[in-house]
């Protein structure tokens, strides 16, 4: 199993704060990678709140023609981040590692915020095409307000590797997974948390329905479902089919995830709804073990189980502060002083969330609606 730590906060935060929760659940993941993803940046990032963001790792060769294409495309290079890194015994550093702001280029700076996305969707597609026979370009990200960071080593030594403690980047929403590897070599693509047009999420579990998820999705005809190196990223992508592409309201997303049995389904106001949405998405249902969180574009936070509820979860803090962590040590790590006795620990029919700047938290019960 991997373990999963997310923090999201009226006040910007260190990632420390996610790692060092990771750290006191280390029983459950093997050290063999870790994933980052802010979002709402602070710090250096503070002033670029508009500009897309393009994380990702280069070699000196890949650096090159990332930095020709961009040039052909008219964006324009506003900002450079790259970690100190910090040689650590076990974790083979790579040539270059980067968070770039850009300006749009001209032809799209008056377009629509869809139109900005999905030429963003397409460059980091392009890019990542272009580089990945030969690993010299990775692009985990390229969205504004959000950064992806992503290496193969233990979360805590990865830390001081980027120098995270000693870095100005902080955000106000942090998701980190520490990876529990199940695959022979471990490939950084398939690394979570996934991301894609503002919608970002990471998993604890095995999708068992993953095939048929996967070939459904990439039915769609958007560009964007592809890769699926972690059966895990089709979550992120139903999670982007139901809220953007189809509009639906947040709380149906576990509704077309773990759909209600007809007899359940009778008892919602909105059974006409939810019974055309399980005829038509049936494919996307999942099969489980999992716990699944997540944010979406708006800063709305949310965890989510399948319909086994055999991964762990747990949701608590205090307003202006909430974690969604895999266990409860994770959680005393990150919020110590809180009413324990407030903590959620969703089962199978609930879905929690936690609004933008961690305000409240709400959890909806998908029997009763």
């Amino acid at each position: 199993m991997c373990r999963l730590a997310a923090i999201t906060s009226n006040d910007y935060f260190s990632p420390m704060e996610n790692i060092l929760a990771l750290e006191t659940m280390k029983e459950g993941h093997d050290g063999s990678g870790l994933g980052l993803t802010l979002k709402n940046l602070g710090g250096d990032f503070e002033e670029f709140k508009e500009y897309p963001i393009m994380s990702g790792i280069c070699s000196k060769k890949g650096i090159k023609t990332l930095d020709d294409y961009m040039v052909n495309m008219g964006f324009k290079l506003k900002y450079v981040w790259s970690p100190r890194i910090k040689h650590i015994k076990g974790i083979k550093p790579r040539e270059y590692y980067f968070a770039r702001v850009y300006d749009y280029p001209k032809s799209h700076k008056a377009k629509s915020l869809k139109g900005k996305e999905d030429l963003l969707m397409h460059t980091r597609l392009e890019l990542r095409k272009i580089g990945e026979y030969d690993e010299s370009i990775f692009i985990f990200s390229f969205y504004p307000d959000v950064i992806t960071m992503k290496e193969v080593g233990d979360p805590l030594q990865l830390a001081e590797f980027f120098g995270l403690d000693r870095a100005d980047i902080k955000a106000k929403i942090i998701l980190a997974q520490g990876r529990q590897n199940t695959n022979y070599v471990i490939y950084l693509y398939a690394c979570h948390p996934f991301f894609i047009q503002g919608y970002c999420t990471m998993t604890n579990g095995e999708n068992t329905a993953f095939v048929p998820i996967r070939e459904f999705l990439m039915s769609r005809g958007l560009p964007g479902y592809i890769g699926y190196n972690s059966d895990s990223e089709v979550f992120t992508h139903i999670l982007h089919y139901t809220a953007r592409q189809l509009g639906f309201p947040l709380h149906y997303y576990k509704d077309v995830i773990t759909p209600l049995k007809g007899t359940e389904i009778e008892r919602r106001e909105d059974r006409e709804a939810l019974r055309l949405i399980k005829q038509s998405l049936r494919p996307l249902c999942i099969d489980g073990p999992n716990v699944i969180i997540g944010f979406t574009p708006d800063g709305t936070c949310f965890m989510a189980h399948d319909s086994k509820k055999l991964r762990p979860g747990v949701v608590g803090g205090v307003k202006g502060k909430y974690a969604l962590t895999s266990e409860e040590c994770g959680l005393d790590s990150a919020i110590p002083k809180r009413d324990k006795g407030r903590d959620i620990f969703p089962m199978k029919y609930d879905f929690v969330t936690v609004s933008p700047l961690a305000r409240e938290v709400k959890v909806w019960n998908q029997l009763t609606g």
